[in-house]
């Protein structure tokens, strides 16, 4: 007996073991996975995020919504945002490069969304003067033989290229910043069903060829991005499921992009015309959104 009651007491014992380690393991699995292709990063490398949604159903029109991925800088401020569709099996992947506003170094954040299921991730940049690894190249055996004779004539030296550095371009056989594009517009993009619909393309230009050109648009446009992608995904992703309230956005934001058609007509070329004309656009929006409505309500209020 007691030796059967120690065998009892095995079983009972490892019955527990194994349910605490099944539990932990289910506990452990994430709903949506996320990775990057490194942990760490010098100035113009590529950042390669991918993942996979589980229990992913393409036929399901409720599902079939993008995945939000959004890059936080060391200090917490949102420097990338991109929406990618998953594929037939669930799988995303999207590419970012390691410059532009991704320029402090330390631990950036990576956070992905797609419904109810979200997951992050970190990787280390190196800051914009840190340099990737390089990787082994092969190198080739150059055998030169040995000229006796000297040429009568010296060759004229050949005219050479520079070599741009990582986050440089070539332009006028001159090295010149890159200019990086910001994060796309999701809720414009969600409502005219495109990113290469002419209104998203129309903002999108704004954006990059006048607004950031100015180191005052740069740090308004800094400030603005922290606060529109703190809502703009659920909006964006909501506009996809209700097709009424998709129409109604697109309403509504016809008349902001009606003012911002300014733009196109006026040279902006120092940073005082730059405020002058952002604040007059500012101004320009909020009469038409909330002065113009108050002012209709009020009166109509009145005559009653």
């Amino acid at each position: 007996m007691k030796h059967l009651g120690k065998f009892f007491l095995a079983i009972v014992t490892l019955s527990l073991l194994s349910s605490g380690i099944s539990s932990a393991a289910f506990a452990a699995a994430e709903p949506i996975s996320v990775t990057t292709n490194k942990e760490w990063y010098g100035d113009g490398s590529t950042i390669i995020i991918s993942g996979e949604v589980k229990d992913f159903d393409p036929s399901d029109p409720m599902k079939a919504t993008d995945v939000t991925v959004i890059i936080l800088a060391p200090n917490g401020n949102i420097v990338t945002v991109a929406q990618v569709p998953p594929s037939s099996d669930g799988s995303y992947s999207t590419s970012v490069k390691a410059s532009g506003m991704i320029n402090d170094a330390g631990d950036y954040t990576v956070k992905v969304k797609w419904g109810a299921q979200s997951n992050d991730i970190m990787f280390e940049f190196g800051g914009s003067t840190g340099e990737a690894p390089p990787e082994p190249e092969e190198q080739e055996t150059t055998v030169v033989e040995a000229i006796d004779e000297e040429p009568d004539d010296e060759p004229e030296p050949a005219m050479t290229q520079p070599i741009c550095g990582p986050g440089t371009v070539l332009k006028n056989n001159v090295c010149v910043a890159e200019q990086q594009k910001g994060g796309g517009c999701l809720i414009a993009t969600a409502a005219f069903g495109s990113e290469m619909a002419p209104q998203v393309q129309f903002l999108r230009e704004i954006r990059d060829s006048t607004v950031l050109q100015t180191q005052s648009g740069s740090t308004f446009m800094t400030g603005f991005n922290q606060f529109y992608y703190s809502f703009s995904p659920a909006i964006a992703d909501y506009e996809r499921e209700n097709a009424a309230f998709k129409e109604a956005v697109k309403i509504t934001i016809t008349p902001m992009l009606t003012s911002l058609a300014i733009l196109n007509y006026v040279d902006i070329d120092s940073e005082e015309e730059m405020l002058g004309y952002g604040i007059g656009i500012i101004l320009l929006n909020i009469g038409m959104y909330f002065v113009a409505p108050a002012v209709v309500i009020f009166k109509i209020r009145n005559r009653k």
